[in-house]
């Protein structure tokens, strides 16, 4: 598996929020959902499409390639279930969204893995 950073999953898992909202994502929606300046989305955007981890049309509609899709879905799916996990263990809704924030990116695959095996 390629090992992709912090900010970049961040992007990915919000173009695949995005595009399941509405018909394209741009990167100043991007910018928007994120509260980030358009010109640091750009050179973002730049580096997932270097990583084939997006493709970027004319228009400038941007989709996940299968990579981007791969990760956007491993990255989505650690948010949802550890906050979600996190609330059903008393923890505030909004403390526990901040958290499984930071949780997603770091935790090793085995220790999720046991995580979603526990609380199955």
């Amino acid at each position: 598996m390629q090992h992709t950073n912090e900010s970049a999953e961040n992007y990915l898992e919000t173009i695949l929020i995005l595009s399941e909202s509405r018909p394209v994502v741009r990167a100043v929606d991007i910018a928007a959902e994120l509260d980030f300046k358009k010109s640091s989305v750009s050179v973002a955007m730049k580096k997932l499409r270097e990583s084939n981890h997006i493709t970027v049309t004319p228009e400038g509609f941007i989709y996940l390639t299968e990579s981007g899709q791969e990760i956007a879905d491993r990255i989505y799916e650690r948010h949802q279930l550890l906050s979600s996990w996190l609330e059903r263990l008393g923890v505030n809704p909004e403390v526990a969204v901040a958290d499984a924030c930071r949780i997603e990116h770091v935790i090793s695959a085995e220790s999720f893995e046991a995580i979603k095996k526990h609380i199955g």
